[in-house]
Parts: structure tokens; C-alpha cells; sequence
């Protein structure tokens, strides 16, 4: 019997559809700006991977929605801590809950969060024994996770299996929110945790720094600029490439949000998901702008949350432009880029070849996994 620690942050995540850029004591306000939590939901995806293999599991969980529910629901053989989750949940449930699992002997401890979750963790198990990350969180730099949630339930399914899975510690990385926030990245090494390295599963340590690529930017910008069409609503993502692009027109932008222009004037500043949708009601034609994460290939779903599931089918795949200079499509070293927008289905739809814009009128077909 394979025993599976389990830790649902149910917070996880909830300050990126509205803009927050992070949940760490942000909770109660997105709440009250419409966010909806969906830490479950995409812990639920990844045991649906292993849900088949229900029979060979013995789930050790928390109270509540930090895990009983979910497993409850979804058929698995399970016992709880016995420990008094606060409501809503805590940091300090989250390092008493790993605590009570690291002490518990369980084979793989999987949880879902960001990286505020992972240090938490990370506080109490080092690297003791392995951890698997479920991604959730806004903002996720660490190497403990998955590269989706289905990802992560792919690897939890090659452990039940007794497949052969090697196991390495990894980088737990985590930002000050405030600073981020203030579109300043200050992410600082916590410590490392012991997890289990199965290819294109599981995603690389966020790579920050500022490439030297001056050039290469410039003509990125000045193509994108030169293509702009009036009358048609652009939005812009998040990250330093799409700045470089704002930054070339001589337009204010937000480093870490979602902006949106029309006429090559800003009409939207660091814009919530339902900031975007009341836009894209507003005008008929719209595009959208987005770059990839150095070091880790995602496109969606690491700290442009706001660019939501609904936002991205209302724009459509053939209205993406995805930007990326060929050194870091090299430094993918094949890997695809990924898609995670917490809808299965619009991932799915979104894989396959994409052109990727890289230089003046210059694109590489690259794939979406």
C-alpha cells in the first residue's frame, strides 16, 4: 500500500484572477474582489491521474478543505490528522500538518500551493523524505512542482506503480509579495526538499535575471509595434519582455500585471480578470500579448493568473502572440512550453505548434505540450 501525505493550502492562489499578485495575507481582500478558490479543483485534477489506483493508496490528510473533503469525495482510502485547522486555514496548520505527516512515514508527501506553501513546508521536512508539489499559488519560482496538476498526478502514478523515479533536491524559492507587488522581484533560497525527477513532468527553478538581448528586444518591439492594427484591444502580459515592448512605445506598464492597450495608448492599467473581461466587452477585436517564463517554458498560469481561462478562449488561440528571443527557447533544451490555465480542456486545446515571435519579422514553430 502506497501511503500518500496530502496538504491542500485552500488559500493557494486566490490573489492572481484579481490582480493581487500573491495570497500571502491577502485572502479576506480577494475574497471580497470576486477571486474564487480553486486549490481544490486542481488538486482533484491530479488525483484523478491515480484515481484508477485508488485500492493500492492510503491517503493521509488534513481536516476540512485542507484535504479530508476532497478525498472523501473522490473515493480514496484516507485517514486525518488529528489537529484543528483554523478557518480560514493558516501557515501555521500548513507546518503542524507536515509535522504530523513527516512523522507519520508516508512514501511521498503531495501538496498543493505556492511557493509561500512550499517554504512552509520546507521549514519542517527539508529533505527527509520525498515532496511533490501541486501548482496553485500565484507565483511559483520554486523546483518542487509540477509542471500542471495533471503532471504532478502522472508522477504520484509512476511512484504507485513502482516505476523507476529518481529522486533530487531541489530548490524552494519564495518573493517578497510586497515588493512584488511594487513590481520589484526579490526571491530569496529557503532551503532545498527531496523530490522525485520524472522528465517533462516536473518543472525547473524559475530563471530570473536580465538576459543580454538589448538588441534582440528592440526588434521584437519594433516588429510588434510596426504589426499593431487600430481598433483592436491589446493585452499585455506580465514579465520583462512585454515591458521591453511597452517601454519601446513609450507607454506605462505594470512588470508583474496585465495591462491593455488600444490606438497605441494604455486603456487599462495591472488589470483583474474582471477588468479584462469588461474590456474584451467592449471591443469586438482583441489580442493578446504574452512571454515565457525563463528556465520553465509556461506561457499561462505562472503570475498571469488575471489572463484567466475564460479571458483566454474569449481572445482566442489564433489571436496569441507568444514572444520569446531563441536563447531561452535553447535554454528549454527541447522542452515544450506549457500551458496550466486550471482548465484541462483549454490546455489541451492549446497544445500542439505554435509561432513564436523572436526577433523582426523572425518566428520559430515551437510546441505546446
Amino acid at each position: 500500500m502506497f501511503r500518500l501525505g496530502l496538504i491542500v493550502n485552500p488559500l493557494a492562489g486566490l490573489g492572481g484572477s484579481v490582480g493581487l499578485k500573491g495570497s500571502d495575507g491577502k485572502a479576506d481582500e480577494a475574497l471580497k474582489l470576486g477571486a474564487t478558490p480553486k486549490s481544490n479543483q486542481r488538486t482533484q485534477t491530479a488525483l484523478e491521474v491515480v484515481a484508477p489506483l485508488r485500492d493500492r493508496i492510503q491517503v493521509v490528510t488534513c481536516p476540512g478543505d485542507m484535504g479530508e473533503d476532497l478525498v472523501k469525495s473522490m473515493g480514496f482510502s484516507h485517514s486525518v490528522l488529528p489537529m484543528s485547522a483554523s478557518t480560514p486555514s493558516s501557515a501555521e496548520d500548513t507546518r503542524t500538518a507536515a509535522t504530523m505527516i513527516r512523522d507519520s512515514g508516508v512514501d511521498l508527501l503531495l501538496f498543493a500551493g505556492g511557493d509561500g506553501t512550499a517554504r512552509d513546508i520546507c521549514s519542517v521536512v527539508e529533505d527527509a523524505f520525498p515532496v511533490l508539489g501541486i501548482p496553485a499559488g500565484v507565483k511559483i519560482h520554486s523546483g518542487v512542482y509540477g509542471i500542471t496538476p495533471t503532471a504532478s498526478g502522472e508522477v504520484v502514478k509512476l511512484l504507485v506503480t513502482g516505476q523507476l523515479v529518481d529522486l533530487k533536491t531541489q530548490d524552494v524559492r519564495d518573493i517578497d509579495e510586497e515588493a512584488f507587488r511594487q513590481n520589484q522581484v526579490k526571491a530569496k533560497l529557503f532551503g532545498e526538499m527531496l523530490v522525485p525527477q520524472a522528465g517533462q513532468f516536473v518543472q525547473a527553478v524559475k530563471q530570473g535575471g536580465i538576459e543580454q538581448e538589448a538588441l534582440v528586444l528592440d526588434d521584437l518591439a519594433a516588429y510588434l509595434e510596426s504589426e499593431m492594427e487600430d481598433d483592436v484591444l491589446y493585452l499585455v502580459g506580465s514579465g520583462k519582455t512585454t515591458q521591453h515592448f511597452m517601454d519601446y512605445m513609450h507607454l506605462p506598464s505594470t512588470l508583474l500585471g496585465v495591462d491593455a492597450v488600444l490606438n497605441r495608448e494604455v486603456v487599462g492599467q495591472d488589470l483583474t480578470e474582471s477588468g479584462i473581461l469588461d474590456l474584451l466587452n467592449q471591443y469586438s477585436k482583441s489580442k493578446m500579448i504574452v512571454s515565457v517564463i525563463g528556465g520553465q517554458g509556461h506561457v499561462f498560469g505562472r503570475g498571469n493568473q488575471q489572463l484567466s481561462a475564460e479571458v483566454i478562449r474569449r481572445v482566442g488561440r489564433a489571436n496569441l502572440v507568444v514572444l520569446c528571443t531563441k536563447t531561452k527557447l535553447s535554454n528549454l533544451n527541447g522542452k515544450p512550453l506549457i500551458v496550466d490555465t486550471g482548465d484541462v480542456e483549454l490546455d489541451r486545446a492549446l497544445a500542439g505548434h505554435i509561432e513564436v515571435l523572436t526577433g523582426f519579422n523572425d518566428r520559430a514553430l515551437y510546441p505546446i505540450a
